[in-house]
């Protein structure tokens, strides 16, 4: 039976054939997994290769035992799919799960076990996860809610930003509005995050891209230290790739689930923010041979994970186990999974975590052609979302620059963090890697192939230091976590401008704060897509813990006491975010340049002379052009000095009825920055002070 065989009684009702359990029931449509609600029942569609027999359990909600087991006919089955309407069921008065049989095999992969309950893996939401810090019942197991899709979208349409004209804020949807400083009504949550909507607005970016909000254990791993529970609070971890995390709501959302994030997306579509998913499709909480039975496990094994020759587990994501991305199966249900966020929250782009993964052969091996990322690449439905990689995994496969892509997918530069960081806190022989990254990184995404807007900027993300730690900080200090400081990357270029940690010196905070908004201003100036961390716009602080995924307490949660603390830093990073959107030319190249300027060029202390050797810290960018939208030439100069004493810089010569104007100098004791009509005039020769930033903006002199 298929499912266009599906018998109509007059009343447009389907027909039930059989009865189960007590239950009326018929065969389902078997070309739609998970569940489906329509009139008088619910559709419960799943595969498995391997398995031998299938029973759908009904549970009260939080009863212990199920009210109801249903086994699947042979004749319910065709292939490997089983599928059943169940007649009479009232969605808001069961949850449901299911248990396999199947042979028992561990060095083949082979791990059915008919007593473990299963969670449904296309499940829609999941029971017993809304309440957070609260462990789950083990002896209930992970059962799944039937959810309605009747959400009402208005008239708002998605952003669609170009990613050349998108900034992006990544924040932790708990974390950003959990402390009491937030002032919101209802902290750590999505209605939390709606509240701050007018302050991403003030700020300027165009696009938040969330940490993990598909549903996850926070309570997995929890340990105590020292009094201080430590949780899985980042999220990295996902149990179910189709449900939102129900624990990220303000309020219980019975059979509803996810409308309060659907809410947060049409409140921002309202505005004209996109909203960006960090997903996770590497590993599950499943982990090894020593972790759960949550879903996958036991309904193919050998099918969703990486399995060596005798059975274990590859781990390349550094979480005990790896997705076997590219087996058809897990592809197919990858796809369906992104569709679905697509389709039903209408998300505007997709981040994927360690997603060299997603490119590895079923032995590891990497692809010249991954399946799943072309596939996702040129799918209809995901054809105007954004895709970014992190194109690296904790296997050691490093693609920055090599990402399989189809002229689809953006990464996340992890050269440009690292070069930048090391060169604007003025060590050597950096120069030239500083002027490609700052100019979009031609070397990683050449013009003729992707261009710069492959390349997503960032200095810092929620993994590492943030910028005011970066400034504050010469080691990591991660002695909060439990690992005797072991965890986190050493690697992180930071540099603590003379004092570890906290400070009352005027002279060192001055010289953090400068180095902020020199970081601030080669970011927003430099070719790609530039990204920062929630609160590093008002100088937020880990305290030096550049790994605290274990943290839900202030080391993670922004203290919004400083951003009038460190308003001046605000406002700073306001004024950088509003002159990037007002000058193109640093976006794209812009045609018919009035100067006869190229695009982009490099220079040093003296125009059209880069100096390029290991010991120059002085770099500066011509970016220049004829903004034909505005009817304008747009011509901006940044300058850089990142060495510790200041030098004598020259202009480019410009014609007679223009001149140069100072937008930003960080190293004016007065202010930073200038407003387009305070800009002061500057002389051919201006200095450019130690460990400091000058843009110029050419301007028609006044007549």
């Amino acid at each position: 039976m298929t499912d266009s065989d599906l018998t109509l009684v007059p009343s447009g009702h389907l027909k039930p054939l059989d009865v189960i359990c007590g239950f009326q029931v018929r065969p389902g449509f078997f070309l739609s997994p998970g569940t489906t609600v329509i009139p008088g029942g619910v559709n419960f569609t799943i595969q498995s290769q391997q398995a031998t027999s299938c029973e759908l359990l009904l549970f009260h909600r939080e009863a212990e035992k199920p009210f109801a087991v249903l086994t699947f006919p042979d004749t319910y089955r065709i292939g490997f799919v089983y599928s059943m309407i169940v007649f009479g069921l009232d969605i808001e008065e069961f949850e449901y799960a299911y248990r396999l049989d199947g042979p028992y095999d561990p060095p083949s992969g082979l791990v059915f076990d008919k007593t473990r309950i299963l969670l449904d893996p296309y499940a829609k939401a999941v029971t017993g996860q809304s309440r957070w810090g609260c462990k789950n019942d083990q002896k209930h197991g992970y059962r799944a809610r039937v959810v309605r899709s009747n959400f009402d979208w208005g008239e708002h349409r998605q952003p669609m930003i170009p990613m050349s004209d998108t900034i992006i804020y990544e924040l932790h949807v708990r974390g950003f509005t959990k402390d009491a400083s937030s002032k919101v009504k209802a902290p750590g949550t999505f209605a939390g995050l709606i509240e701050k909507i007018p302050y991403l607005l003030e700020l300027g970016i165009t696009t938040i891209e969330l940490m993990p909000v598909f549903e996850f254990d926070e309570m997995r791993d929890c340990r105590l230290l020292d009094e201080n529970e430590l949780l899985d609070y980042w999220g990295y971890n996902p149990v179910s790739f189709f449900a939102p995390n129900t624990s990220y709501a303000s309020t219980s959302e019975y059979n509803r689930e996810g409308n309060e994030l659907k809410c947060l997306i049409r409140e921002c579509h309202a505005h004209g923010l996109e909203v960006i998913f960090d997903v996770v499709f590497n590993h599950t909480a499943e982990g090894d041979e020593r972790g759960p039975y949550i879903s996958l496990k036991g309904f193919d094994n050998q099918i969703y994970y990486m399995l060596t020759p005798d059975g274990h587990y590859y781990n390349f994501s550094g979480c005990g186990n790896t997705l076997n991305c590219n087996h058809p199966v897990v592809q197919s249900m990858i796809l369906n999974c992104l569709r679905y966020w697509v389709t039903e929250y209408r998300v505007d782009g997709f981040r994927f975590d360690l997603a060299s993964i997603l490119g590895r052969n079923e032995d590891g091996s990497p692809m010249s052609r991954p399946p799943l990322l072309e596939s996702l690449a040129f799918d209809p439905i995901l054809g105007n979302v954004k895709l970014i990689a992190e194109a690296w995994d904790a296997g050691g496969l490093y693609q920055v620059g090599s990402f399989p892509s189809w002229n689809r997918w953006a990464e996340w530069n992890g050269k440009y963090r690292d070069d930048l960081r090391r060169f604007l806190k003025g060590d050597s022989y950096l120069l030239r890697a500083a002027a490609r990254r700052i100019t979009g990184s031609p070397d990683l995404y050449p013009p003729q192939g992707r261009g710069s807007n492959a390349s997503v900027n960032f200095l810092t993300c929620h993994d590492g230091f943030t910028l005011n730690d970066l400034y504050s900080y010469n080691v990591k200090h991660n002695e909060a976590n439990g690992w005797q400081n072991s965890d986190g990357t050493n690697d992180n270029y930071s540099w603590n401008c003379g004092v570890e940690g906290e400070t009352e010196d005027p002279a060192v905070l001055a010289l953090r704060k400068r180095m902020m908004e020199n970081a601030f201003a080669v970011l927003l100036c430099s070719r790609g897509t530039p990204m920062f961390l929630s609160g590093d716009e008002f100088g937020d602080t880990r305290y030096g813990n550049n790994n605290p995924y274990c943290q839900d307490n202030p080391i993670s949660w922004l203290d919004w006491t400083l951003l009038e603390k460190n308003r001046p830093l605000f406002e700073f990073v306001k004024y950088m975010i509003a002159f990037r959107k007002r000058h193109p030319a640093i976006r794209m190249d812009l045609p018919s340049d009035r100067f006869s300027f190229p695009s982009v060029s490099l220079h040093g202390v003296h125009p059209w002379q880069p100096v390029l050797n290991e010991d120059s810290h002085i770099l500066c960018v011509l970016f220049s052009g004829f903004d034909q939208e505005q009817t304008e030439q747009d011509t901006v100069y940044l300058a850089i000095n990142t060495y510790w004493e200041p030098a004598s810089l020259l202009l480019p010569d410009l014609p007679f009825e223009w001149c140069w104007q100072i937008a930003v100098n960080t190293g004016d004791p007065s202010g930073p920055a200038f407003s387009e009509d305070t800009m002061p005039e500057a002389s051919h020769t201006v200095l450019l002070g130690e460990r400091s930033v000058i843009l110029f903006v050419a301007k028609r002199r006044s007549v």
